[in-house]
């Protein structure tokens, strides 16, 4: 594929037919907006604003300026586009917009937001479905098998936007001189890697599933996986994703025993079913811990969905482990450290 462009790319893609053009138009206007969302991200001269806190959005979070920003970019980029209909995590209700529109972009604008002061990875996630009739709802609360394309951006280092039409994903750069997306490599990923992000502070509320799991990697070369595993954890979705498309491992966002987390954290519609797709189309697996994040079907706009996903063995390793009546400690926190807790 050498240096291809993404416009290169959209054009090949979108000569097969009406609908595979329409995809392919939209996703050249969203991947325009995330330029802009980037290039605002960078300007050091503007953005030290973006970090405030704003209104509350309509899911209880404080907005930062960034937030507005990036929704109305994509927006506006989807207002340009064959899109008939919106749904964003920034908006209580979808958006009605183009009449003769054929697809429907389900889309996060911002995600990891808490990160915009520390100047730590953020990004945008995406998932573009074909429209149906009936209540404009009946566009975005359905299984995420039916995704016709998704994608996500992370502004980082460098930005960089892995997309999937239907194909193993592509990820391009964005050469900021010539505001070009130039193609870097397949987005495949590695089956076994021995890396694990989990938000350890909540070991406590989780199920003895998932702590019998990361115990098990706590446990390293003496433990049953015979292995040391290291951890991280970044706080964003777009941003653990991209490192697990980099060098593999598995990402845990659970449902635990917290008031609002009994259904994870993450929302299906926008987070949960276009991450899973890319993962899927890139060799990995995503499960909400027992079933296919792309086989469920969300009840609600916002709903809220635990999130298991990344390289097929570590994602088989945690399917074997099973809950216990017999509580066990996790060795972090009894043999090996100063804060030993007896069950």
């Amino acid at each position: 594929m050498g240096n291809e462009t993404l416009a290169e790319f959209l054009a090949t893609a979108g000569a097969g037919s009406k609908q595979a053009k329409d995809i392919a138009d939209t996703i050249a206007h969203i991947a325009a907006a995330a330029a802009s969302v980037a290039a605002a991200v960078a300007d050091g001269a503007t953005n030290s604003r973006f970090a405030e806190e704003g209104e509350t959005n309509i899911q209880g979070e404080v907005q930062k300026y960034l937030d507005v920003f990036a929704h109305n970019a994509f927006l506006n980029a989807a207002r340009s586009a064959p899109v008939a209909c919106v749904v964003s995590e920034e908006e209580d209700l979808p958006l009605e917009l183009n009449a003769t529109g054929t697809l429907a972009l389900a889309i996060d604008p911002l995600d990891g937001s808490s990160n915009i002061g520390i100047n730590s990875p953020i990004g945008t996630i995406f998932g573009i479905y074909p429209v149906v009739q009936g209540e404009i709802s009946a566009n975005f609360l359905r299984s995420g098998r039916e995704l016709i394309a998704a994608g996500y951006f992370i502004y980082g280092a460098r930005t960089e936007f892995v997309i999937s039409l239907g194909g193993t994903p592509k990820v391009f750069a964005l050469n900021v001189a010539r505001n070009q997306w130039h193609f870097v490599r397949d987005g495949v990923i590695a089956k076994s890697a021995f890396e694990f992000a989990i938000n350890m502070s909540n070991y406590r509320f989780w199920s003895e599933r998932e702590r019998q799991f990361v115990d098990q990697c706590l446990d390293g070369k003496d433990g049953p996986l015979a292995v040391d595993y290291n951890m991280r954890w970044l706080a964003a979705l777009a941003g653990e994703t991209h490192r697990i498309f980099a060098r593999g491992g598995i990402f845990f966002y659970p449902a635990d025993r917290r008031k609002g987390y009994e259904r994870g954290r993450l929302r299906y519609v926008y987070e949960c079913a276009p991450i899973a797709y890319l993962v899927e189309k890139a060799g990995g697996i995503a499960t909400d811990g027992a079933t296919a994040i792309l086989d469920l079907v969300p009840e609600t706009l916002h709903g809220r969905c635990p999130l298991c996903f990344g390289s097929a063995a570590q994602m088989e390793l945690f399917a074997e482990a099973k809950n216990s009546s017999e509580r066990q400690y996790s060795p972090l926190f009894s043999k090996r450290g100063f804060f030993r807790r007896d069950a």
